[in-house]
């Protein structure tokens, strides 16, 4: 049996996991990157029809890691402002002139992030195993260990002990399951459909969001006069809307928005996923700690699924610079201060998105003239909006 020994053993090579390998490594600690998939990482033309909202503190944090000069900077659009309309007509503009604020974040796609994270991979050196599976966990006193599953049977099988592993695999994380960590479910019985439209007319940098019971529309803007679609939809009503041709289904968007960027022509092919809210029961196990979507995963409504699995890695981040040199990076105490850590942060976001669901979707005739009532006086209220954009571009 091959054994390397390592100090952190990361499984999970998406974003998430690719961003803890890049944070640890630049703190000098030893870093194993698994992955159960091939990677196959190579620029695109055609646009990715999987987007991502980043908010400035993710910008900020990935420049830091010398991240952000790897990406193809042409591809990356700000958002100046964000303009949320519900079904009663009601309105709320966010502008980041109005708050003093450059910007209130960036789309970007998948792949142009996904390729400058694995470009610091590379420089960083980092030990990356793909295309193997993981057979089982092993428990020592001071280490844990995990033993590949040699698929080709040919050559050895590998053990790889370390003192901590970074569960970043999934929303059906194998290490999560491994370490009998459970977790809470809710169904939204919604699908997301994402898929990228050229315009018309310009988005001026605008993000758009229309809200209808159980039912959210979102057109962000990319580079040029092209948005990203995400329509967050009943499953039912997601499996017709799939149906249609690519100009019957631009032609569905462009009335659902009120032609407010004219026409629209459809890029590409439209993926589809369904909406669940999970939540671990807990965020670590012995020698073991969850991140991104194997600790939690939200509904898309407040386009921070990616951010806040980010910011698990910050977190992770910020306080192993903390350890002195003598102290174990997967030690129970140090565990449970991230796991506290974090908590707040998963709870708020979770309660969020599942109130805004709600909320938009009430048949209370009550409820419904508080909510239009609520975004009146947001707009009317200077003082407020200015604070709540200021929160939206920290």
């Amino acid at each position: 049996m091959k054994t390397i020994e390592t100090e952190i053993i990361v499984v999970g090579a998406g974003l998430v996991g690719l961003s803890a390998a890049v944070a640890f490594a630049k703190q000098n600690k030893n870093v194993v990157l698994l992955d159960t998939n091939p990677v196959n990482v190579e620029k695109k033309q055609n646009w990715d029809a999987r987007i991502y909202a980043l908010s400035p503190e993710t910008e900020n944090w990935l420049t830091a890691l010398q991240v952000w000069s790897g990406l193809d900077a042409s591809r990356v659009n700000a958002i100046d402002a964000m303009h949320l309309c519900n079904d009663s007509g009601e309105e709320l503009l966010l502008r980041c002139s109005d708050a003093n604020v450059p910007k209130l974040g960036v789309i970007i796609e998948n792949q142009n992030l996904i390729y400058a994270l694995w470009q610091q991979i590379k420089s960083l050196g980092v030990t990356v195993i793909t295309d193997e599976n993981c057979e089982l966990i092993e428990y020592g006193s001071q280490h844990i260990a995990l033993h590949l599953l040699n698929k080709t049977k040919i050559k050895a099988k590998t053990k790889i002990v370390a003192k901590l592993i970074v569960a970043a695999d999934g929303v059906n994380s194998w290490v999560r399951s491994q370490a009998n960590i459970g977790v809470k479910q809710k169904s939204f019985h919604q699908t997301a459909i994402v898929a990228n439209f050229s315009t018309e007319k310009p988005h001026q940098n605008i993000a758009q969001q229309w809200f209808a019971p159980h039912e959210t529309l979102a057109l962000l803007p990319l580079v040029g006069k092209n948005v990203s679609l995400v329509w967050s939809v009943l499953t039912e009503r997601a499996e017709q809307l799939l149906k249609l041709s690519g100009a019957d289904f631009a032609t569905q968007i462009a009335l659902y928005a009120k032609q407010e960027l004219g026409s629209l022509k459809q890029l590409g092919n439209s993926a589809a996923f369904s909406l669940h809210q999970q939540t671990a029961n807990n965020l670590i196990a012995e020698r073991i700690v969850l991140v991104g979507d194997a600790a939690h995963q939200i509904h898309p409504m407040a386009g921070q699924g990616v951010n806040l699995g980010f910011r698990d890695v910050m977190q992770l981040a910020s306080q192993a610079t903390k350890l002195n040199l003598m102290q174990d990076i997967g030690e129970h105490s140090f565990l449970r201060r991230y796991e506290r850590s974090r908590r707040a942060d998963v709870a708020t976001m979770n309660a969020l998105t599942t109130g805004l669901d709600y909320l938009f979707a009430s048949e209370s005739v009550l409820l419904n003239k508080v909510t239009n009532w609520g975004l009146r006086q947001l707009n009317r209220q200077t003082t407020l909006k200015k604070l709540l954009i200021q929160q939206v571009a920290a």
